[in-house]
């Protein structure tokens, strides 16, 4: 089965309409070192199908040709650059559309915001402040969920096992519908609903469409159509009842209301917060913890950070601010996990990267799980060691990949945001363990998980 990165990628193709069949002549005129086409009709997908992931196989791609390389999906060529330093000559700082969202929107068939540079950093700027605004209106909601977790886990008897992964989710989708969407979701049945609709899309948008099997499953097909009419129709609702009326809490659906949005865009834009809010959330949340398991000195100066920043007071947003380290342990977590392996631009005009020209309209993927792994970036890249971030130049770095600073996307900024509440409030209380002997397995997709189920198990601090 083909993973979700391959088959976003592929439908952006389709999407942007690039009306030009390329074929192997035009790779070696472009001169980008490389692999030919297995099948005429396929391209390279079965090589990337028997490498197991678009990630595992760009991997191997740049470890034999170097830090630019080309492939075909189809009859198309992609090119990948795989090190900062290619990447740094593509990067175009101004660029408002997040990737992420773009492939998204195409999966869905969604047809909003596309519209000019000015229109797109108008609505990137509403989104960062829905963001804040929703993050600072709700922050008691937030440590409050985190507070149930962990009288969850404090009822636990110490040598209980934990399913973190499950648990996450759990705390992530109560998190981003209530924060996201309003009081409807202080009903944990609508959770559950969203929840279950919400994994039906997110499943079928990554496995169903390419290789055609949703189309003849009319029983699967129906099942996705209804699930995604189901989540529209909430959203409709929300978005009706908080169109010219004020409420005390502010959420993320409030600001894309109250900008100058038209209903479609709100449902859109709310539609594809909601679901890659949930799904980063979740999977950051897992492999902060997973990390933090894994290495007890790591774990230790986290709380005593915690420690010295709130003693005994409560946990405040003004306080949070103060976490540096916490955020060095979640910058290292998105790092090792390789929490967004791929993400993708197309080529507005013919370009040029080292000696290599890219045609217009070629697909360019930022290789970023390769790169995050680069040990001429990365000293020791598989440890993981939040202490790295002290240096301002990783941080810079990062900030370059989209994973802090102006070019950070609002899903990951929230996801930053309600972790650290998390972790704030667990490893106040706890000492998080590992599960002896359990060896957890990575699945590379659009946002990357554990194969099965990760342990663990927990004890309180004295």
């Amino acid at each position: 089965m083909l993973d979700f990165a391959i088959f976003a990628v592929t439908f952006l193709l389709a999407l942007v309409g690039a009306v030009l069949y390329l074929y192997p002549a035009s790779r070696q005129a472009a001169g980008i070192p490389g692999i030919t086409p297995t099948e005429e009709k396929d391209g390279n997908l079965p090589d990337i199908v028997n490498n197991g992931s678009l990630h595992e196989f760009l991997v191997g791609l740049h470890e034999r040709y170097g830090p630019v390389v080309s492939f075909w999906f189809g009859r198309r060529l992609v090119v990948s650059l795989g090190t900062v330093d290619v990447l740094k000559q593509h990067i175009n700082p101004n660029k408002t559309l997040d990737p992420f969202e773009t492939m998204l929107k195409s999966l869905l068939k969604y047809q909003s915001g596309n519209g000019s540079g000015s229109e797109n950093h108008l609505r990137k700027k509403l989104y960062e402040n829905g963001v804040t605004k929703s993050l600072q209106s709700n922050f008691a909601l937030l440590l409050k969920l985190s507070e149930e977790l962990l009288d969850k886990w404090l009822s636990y008897p110490e040598t209980q096992h934990v399913p973190l992964s499950q648990h996450m989710l759990g705390f992530a989708m109560k998190s981003v519908t209530q924060i996201v969407m309003g009081s409807t979701f202080e009903d944990d049945q609508e959770v559950i609903r969203f929840q279950k609709n919400h994994g039906t899309v997110w499943s079928e948008i990554g496995k169903g469409f390419l290789d055609g099997s949703l189309d003849k499953s009319a029983t699967r097909k129906k099942q996705y159509e209804d699930a995604l009419m189901q989540l529209e129709s909430v959203l409709k609702k929300i978005i009706k009842e908080r169109k010219g009326r004020n409420f005390s809490q502010h959420i993320f659906i409030d600001s894309l209301v109250q900008g100058n949005l038209n209903d479609q865009q709100v449902l859109e834009d709310s539609m594809i917060f909601s679901l890659a809010g949930c799904i980063i959330t979740a999977k950051l949340c897992t492999w902060a913890i997973c990390f933090l398991t894994t290495s007890e000195e790591v774990q230790r100066k986290l709380h005593e950070e915690v420690d010295q920043v709130f003693g005994k007071g409560p946990i405040t947003p003004e306080k949070i601010e103060h976490l540096r380290y916490c955020r060095q342990v979640l910058c290292e977590t998105v790092r090792t996990a390789k929490l967004t392996p791929v993400s993708a631009r197309l080529q507005d005009i013919e370009g040029k990267i080292n000696q290599f020209i890219i045609p217009k309209e070629t697909l360019v993927l930022y290789a970023l799980g390769v790169v995050l792994q680069d040990p001429n970036t990365w000293p020791s890249p598989h440890k993981f060691d939040p202490d790295r971030f002290d240096d301002e130049s990783a941080m810079k770095t990062f900030s370059l990949l989209g994973f802090s600073g102006t070019q950070e996307c609002p899903e990951l900024r929230f996801a930053y945001m309600v972790t650290t509440v998390l972790l704030s409030v667990l490893v106040k209380r706890l000492r998080l363990l590992s599960v002896e002997g359990q060896v957890i397995e990575t699945k590379y997709e659009l946002v990357t998980s554990s194969r099965e189920e990760a342990w663990i198990t927990v004890t309180k601090r004295h």
